[in-house]
């Protein structure tokens, strides 16, 4: 069947893919940014691998993008620690791997290169991997069929599995049941997970529920965003702060009309809102609709600060510092396509609201069973949990510390895995 599948996949689905990809750059300035890079890949890779010690163990390390890589970073910079090796990090997308081009810990950075599989042939021969270990989900047929022919060990990390996936329909079954069964080892967030691959009928010992490295990379960066100091100490006085975290126009729709009643009720409260897309009309657009109501001031601008108490952040990569200085928090997508990382603001010890559209995350579900989060689905619901969040120092306190306690308990997957990883080097 393994087969069959490699025809159908470069016979019929990689011609198709590259027509798609044609069209698609036309419209979508990420995957023109995407296809450019990757013109002088192997020329690139060449160069940057003239000056590896070839006698060094390599080890490739694959994420999607920046969330993927995140995960990644604990388990790279841990035997970076431990074993004097040689590290090689890929990315499929362009913002992935233009925001981590001056990551110390890796030796390579570079591309993933286009899924054929002449292209993954020639990235095997360049790279000489020890082991390939791909962050999450993002896994590419033509690539896993040529490690496995090449007998090189590789894995999947911080895999999760849905009990209800298109990937266990009919036709799609078969071809992932060909793709899983291929790995080395499928390093499981839970047990659960580990139950729905078993429904792919791969062999046991390839799984293990290992848990999840963005509890130990959450909880690291909270130190690190201690001492950041992003505010002054003094800055919020004795005011609380409601952060609104990775926001789109969807959830802003509902969190703005019970901003603005929670601040005509309660003084004592400064909103900060960031903006998934901080871009120079969502920034106005955000604007407009406090106008006449609030004063708002944007991050850029704090330096003329007058006790405004709507701060909008318009620049990017501090948002995990900005829960620091919150009491609650609103983590967003969750009103659009997905929740984004409720591990971000839990670990400061802070309750969480979000919107319905939290299926996508274990971690958003088993905070809202323990109680530390509280799923809202419109503005009247949000504005009375608000309300009685930032009234009750107590109840939200205790509220907060289900969250950081949950984070606590599930941190060390790092090590679990890193040891898998050594079994196998």
């Amino acid at each position: 069947m393994k087969k069959t599948w490699y025809l159908f996949y470069n016979i019929i689905f990689i011609p198709l893919a590259k027509i798609a990809l044609f069209i698609a750059q036309i419209f979508n300035p990420k995957i023109k940014s995407g296809i450019k890079g990757r013109k002088k890949l192997f020329e690139n890779l060449i160069i940057n691998l003239a000056g590896i010690d070839r006698k060094k163990k390599m080890i490739w390390v694959h994420s999607a993008s920046m969330g993927e890589f995140e995960q990644a970073k604990p388990i790279i910079e841990k035997i970076k620690s431990q074993k004097n090796v040689n590290i090689i990090v890929s990315f499929f997308s362009p913002s992935g791997y233009n925001n981590s081009l001056k990551y110390p810990y890796a030796d390579v950075i570079v591309y993933f290169p286009f899924d054929t599989s002449f292209a993954a042939e020639r990235f095997l021969k360049l790279v000489q991997p020890d082991i390939a270990i791909f962050m999450r989900y993002d896994i590419w047929p033509n690539m896993i069929w040529k490690l496995e022919k090449s007998k090189i060990p590789f894995v999947i990390v911080d895999a999760t599995m849905r009990k209800k996936t298109a990937r266990k329909w009919l036709v799609a079954k078969s071809f992932h049941k060909s793709l899983f069964n291929s790995f080395t080892k499928i390093l499981c967030v839970s047990v659960n997970d580990v139950n729905n691959f078993l429904e792919f009928d791969i062999n046991p010992s390839k799984l293990n529920a290992v848990g999840d490295t963005r509890f130990d990379r959450v909880y690291q960066k909270s130190l690190q965003a201690k001492e950041k100091k992003i505010f002054k100490d003094s800055f919020f006085g004795n005011k609380k702060v409601f952060v609104v975290g990775s926001s789109w126009e969807n959830d802003e729709d509902v969190l703005i009309p019970a901003i603005i009643k929670l601040l005509k009720f309660d003084k004592d409260v400064v909103v900060i809102i960031v903006p998934h897309e901080p871009t120079l009309i969502h920034i106005e657009n955000l604007e407009n609709q406090f106008h006449n109501i609030e004063k708002t001031i944007r991050f850029s601008l704090l330096n003329n600060y007058q006790q405004e108490r709507i701060i909008i952040i318009d620049s990017i990569g501090i948002l995990l510092t900005l829960y620091y200085y919150a009491d609650v928090a609103y983590v967003g997508g969750s009103f659009k396509q997905g929740i984004h990382n409720v591990l971000e603001p839990a670990v400061y010890s802070i309750p969480i609201l979000f919107g319905p559209k939290n299926e996508n995350s274990q971690e958003a579900q088993a905070l809202k069973k323990l109680g530390g989060a509280f799923e809202i689905k419109n503005k009247k619901e949000a504005y009375k949990i608000l309300r009685k969040l930032l009234s009750d120092d107590t109840l939200r306190k205790e509220k907060g510390k289900l969250c950081s306690d949950y984070v606590l308990e599930n941190i060390g997957a790092t090590d679990k895995i890193i040891k898998e990883i050594y079994n196998l080097l």
